[in-house]
């Protein structure tokens, strides 16, 4: 009699129980926000797994949100970064804030999240923004807001005349 080859069924839903469609947009937020916030202080991710006492690939993972941030390694990232824990969870959009576990389940692949098209996750933002910080002469500075300002005004494609006017209402005629 020949011997039944035994398939070997493993569970459709991984180890854990739950489909695997990739990171929790949670958890890749938190990241973007501590990438925003290493970016802007000038730190590489060797520099700040350094002082986190991990390697620079696992920083990498968790920016990415491919690994998520535990409670210690979050209250450790939050003193080098000097900033309070609930800085990382702050501007989330609420789509992101209301994605729980059971959302993702057998789900293969979901939505582009919003925060990917946001321009202050960009690395060209954050180092503009870096570098206004690094000019000393407020004035200077000033001159800076002034001039991006004008460029913006004079960009036709620029959504600068879509945004509300800030500072007094035009003078009734």
């Amino acid at each position: 009699m020949a011997a039944k080859s035994k398939k070997r069924r493993g569970n459709p839903l991984g180890r854990r129980g739950r489909a695997s469609p990739g990171p929790n947009p949670i958890d890749i937020h938190v990241g973007k926000r501590f990438r925003e916030r290493r970016t802007v202080l000038g730190l590489s991710q060797h520099d700040v797994g350094k002082m986190l006492g991990v390697t620079f690939q696992q920083v990498q993972k968790n920016e990415r949100g491919t690994n998520r941030f535990s409670a210690s390694r979050l209250y450790e990232a939050a003193r080098v970064l000097d900033v309070p824990v609930g800085y990382f969870y702050e501007d989330m959009p609420g789509e992101v804030a209301s994605h729980g576990r059971k959302h993702m389940q057998g789900v293969a692949e979901g939505p582009t999240p919003a925060f990917d098209l946001d321009p202050m996750a960009k690395r060209e933002t954050l180092e503009l923004v870096r570098a206004y910080y690094d000019l000393t002469d407020r004035q200077v500075r000033m001159n800076m807001v002034t001039m991006m300002r004008t460029l913006a005004k004079n960009d036709p494609d620029s959504r600068v005349h879509d945004r509300p006017r800030r500072g007094r209402p035009p003078k009734k005629s």
